[in-house]
């Protein structure tokens, strides 16, 4: 006889306590940009009120005092819209919606966007008021805990080789408007389509960059052989750890990330700077004088003779 799996979760004689599903929403726009919030309530309310669990700046007017809540339901999470403005499930308007691991929201058209994760946490049986013990290491649990590093720190670039071996270990990289969870290390980075990591960059190669973990350490190997790889400005021969705040660039020409403690990387977005030569000028100017672009090819012809 079938079951109703999220009927079950209020049983005790089903199941003796419910999973324990943790809601993670990283903040990659609006007031928040950078932020990690951590729930594990059944209902996770957003807004402006100062008393929400995710709650905007006062004066963030494109954001309802009560925007949204994240509702969990059994196992899955449904969100529910509840302002004017609108709630956006991967684009598209959404009254509710169930979520999935990887959904982009944003609250109200152009306002603050947010990638919807869950891990599940296997409790263990604990006194009141006492803290339970850590939880193992290289397990999902780990998700956004600090690494333990028991060694001292290596000079970057090391060339002594490091055997690389498939752990249960998180990472997520947030690039662009993208954020891709990965539960098992290593992860390849590159252009050739059996990495797992695909980036569009002009810096990238097929087979760029390769995160593993080893030492109770986070770790990045360049796979170029071109040493195009640095950590904090210092090029990398073949692999260095990565510590909390590091600043890996995957090319002189980029893409750059910061590593965040519990296996984040974060695209650093670099300023738009302005381009000093118009792509269409007109040919003459105001009171008749010759365009920028009509000089520049009198000036070329005066070159050439």
């Amino acid at each position: 006889m079938g079951v109703v799996f999220g009927r079950t979760l209020g049983h005790n004689n089903c199941m003796k306590n419910p999973p324990n599903i943790i809601v993670q929403l990283v903040h990659i726009q609006g007031p928040l940009k950078g932020e990690i919030q951590e729930f594990s309530e059944p209902k996770i309310s957003i807004g402006r009120y100062p008393h929400y669990h995710v709650h905007f700046p006062k004066d963030f007017g494109v954001v309802s005092r009560e925007h949204a809540e994240i509702v969990r339901e059994g196992n899955r999470f449904k969100i529910i819209d509840k302002s004017q403005n609108g709630t956006f499930v991967n684009g598209k308007r959404k009254k509710e919606a169930y979520l999935k691991d990887g959904d982009v929201l944003t609250f109200a058209e152009g306002g603050p966007k947010v990638s919807f994760l869950t891990k599940m946490v296997e409790d263990e049986p604990q006194l009141a008021g006492v803290p339970g013990p850590s939880p193992p290491e290289k397990t999902e649990e780990r998700l956004y805990e600090k690494p333990v590093v028991t060694q001292a720190k290596p000079d970057v670039g090391q060339a002594e080789k490091i055997s690389i071996q498939r752990v249960q270990i998180p990472l997520v990289i947030q690039y662009g408007p993208t954020l891709r969870s990965f539960k098992e290390l290593p992860v390849t980075i590159g252009k050739a389509p059996n990495c797992d990591i695909l980036l569009e960059h002009p810096g990238i190669l097929d087979r760029h960059a390769e995160i593993f973990f080893n030492q109770d350490q986070y770790w990045v190997r360049d796979l170029t052989g071109q040493k195009l790889i640095s950590v904090n400005g210092q090029h990398v021969d073949l692999q260095t750890p990565l510590h909390p705040e590091d600043v890996l660039n995957l090319s002189p020409r980029g893409p750059k990330f910061r590593f965040m403690a519990g296996g984040r990387l974060a695209e650093i977005e670099e300023p738009v700077q302005a381009s000093l030569e118009k792509k269409e000028t007109p040919s003459e100017g105001e009171n008749g004088r010759k365009g920028p672009t009509e000089v520049k090819s009198i000036f070329d012809k005066f070159l050439r003779h």
